[in-house]
């Protein structure tokens, strides 16, 4: 049992520091012990490896093990969606064939339902197609989904590599070698990015591998609960909890819950050891892994749809955690736009020749920059907003100072759109208004788009 107990130890923390692995950095737990675990994990332990490694092979190591690492995590490969839908396919292989005699129909019946369903979204979000990744024929159309926020998104930016003008929640992805539209982050277990037009398919794919993993871990304890149950009363005696030793006394407080703790993992244990003991690697080993694994990907479901209410990406929660930051330091500046700049927009349009040699539309009012000492915008000259279908438009220009001091002589740009005297100091990010936020239904509806 003692060898059991440990097998079980070793799963837990495994699953747990590949928890702590993938979302540790996510901005949400940044500042939680998930996050410091995350940098010690990622950050602290890695350098000082490298710094042993330095000191008994001169590196070699460490540069061989990053070009893997850096392989692995940065570059186009299929390896990271082969691991996952080969465990996905050894473990069904493994797994139902055993349990498939012990169960009554009504169990069956979902089984060929949802097996498939993690292999079909993986499909639909790993292929390449053309309303996530901006190219020549369906960049004018990604321009017009959403406006310029001028907090998150300045209108006049250019893709040094793309060359193209980047359309608002746009970014580019090094690893895809595109600019993906609403960009919300690259996935490496579908080895393709996450953004417009496919994430819709990566909710569907969270949500059907986290049912199908608590299901196979509910299957799993459908069939070994009365053989565990059956072995536990027959040898309960060597498996009971040690009574307390004669005229000890009751623990109270904090005492009294670590000891319910402990009870409480020894009989978690013990079944498990039992169930690890009578299932076999087929059943107990699979139900285990799937009981272990489930929370992980519907966890990073509810986080998206915590994204989605407050109607931002992943990419945008990090932006938005910067200006966090940002505002802690006293160096935000929050300002309101006159009525008549937005009112205005589409009659304002002019000719100007671009930074690439080619005639666009410009819009000379939405075409200022923050000179110093504000940092942030775009240069004057560069800013083209061609009309959107969005329906809301920004009335807050937010700004980032040099030296922490209300911006000082703005530049006619900036004055014609800026309400005089409106520049306030700004210390959280409830005072900022986000555009992309449309409400919960009509962002889920967005984010299905």
């Amino acid at each position: 049992m003692a060898l059991m107990r440990d097998i079980a130890i070793f799963t837990l923390s495994i699953s747990f520091i590949t928890f702590v692995a993938f979302f540790g950095r996510l901005p949400a737990l940044r500042n939680t012990p998930i996050g410091f675990l995350h940098r010690l994990l990622c950050i602290h332990i890695p350098k000082l490896l490298f710094k042993i490694d330095l000191l008994l092979t001169n590196g070699r190591i460490t540069i061989g093990g990053s070009r893997l690492g850096n392989y692995l995590m940065h570059e186009k490969h299929p390896i990271v969606i082969i691991f996952f839908l080969g465990l996905i396919t050894g473990s069904v292989i493994l797994f139902v064939p055993a349990i498939w005699t012990s169960l009554p129909i009504k169990q069956r019946l979902p089984i060929p339902l949802l097996i498939p369903l993690p292999y079909l979204f993986t499909y639909l979000c790993a292929r390449r197609n053309t309303q996530t990744h901006i190219t020549n024929s369906n960049h004018a159309e990604q321009m017009r989904h959403y406006t310029y926020d001028r907090i998150l998104y300045y209108p006049g930016h250019h893709c040094r590599t793309c060359r193209f003008l980047k359309p608002a929640r746009s970014k580019h992805c090094s690893i895809c070698k595109t600019c993906v539209a609403r960009a919300d982050h690259h996935c490496v277990w579908v080895n393709n990015c996450v953004g417009r037009g496919n994430y819709r398919w990566f909710l569907s794919l969270l949500l059907s591998t986290g049912i199908l993993l608590a299901y196979g871990a509910y299957l799993a304890y459908f069939v070994l609960a009365p053989q565990v149950q059956a072995h536990y009363a027959k040898y309960e005696y060597h498996y009971r909890f040690p009574d307390p030793a004669p005229g000890s006394t009751s623990p109270s407080g904090f005492g009294k819950l670590q000891m319910r703790f402990t009870v409480f993992f020894h009989y978690l244990t013990t079944y498990l050891s039992i169930a690890l003991d009578l299932g076999s690697l087929e059943v107990s080993g699979v139900g285990l892994l799937a009981l272990l694994t489930w929370p992980m990907p519907l966890g990073l479901l509810g986080y998206h749809v915590y994204l989605i209410w407050a109607g931002m990406t992943t990419n945008e929660s990090s932006k938005w955690a910067d200006w966090r930051d940002d505002m802690d330091d006293g160096v935000v500046f929050l300002g309101l736009r006159r009525p008549e700049s937005k009112l205005g927009l589409s009659q304002l349009v002019s000719e100007q020749k671009n930074d690439l040699g080619h005639r666009t539309s410009m819009n000379p009012i939405e075409s200022y920059h923050h000179t110093a000492p504000v940092i942030g915008a775009p240069m004057e000259g560069e800013i083209v907003e061609p009309p959107t279908t969005w329906p809301l438009q920004s009335r807050h220009i937010v700004v980032r100072t040099a030296d922490g001091q209300p911006p000082q002589n703005l530049p006619k740009h900036l004055k014609d759109v800026v309400q005089e005297g409106s520049w306030k100091r700004c210390w959280r990010l409830g005072q900022v208004e986000n555009v992309y936020d449309l409400g919960f239904w009509d962002n889920f509806a967005e984010a299905l788009r």
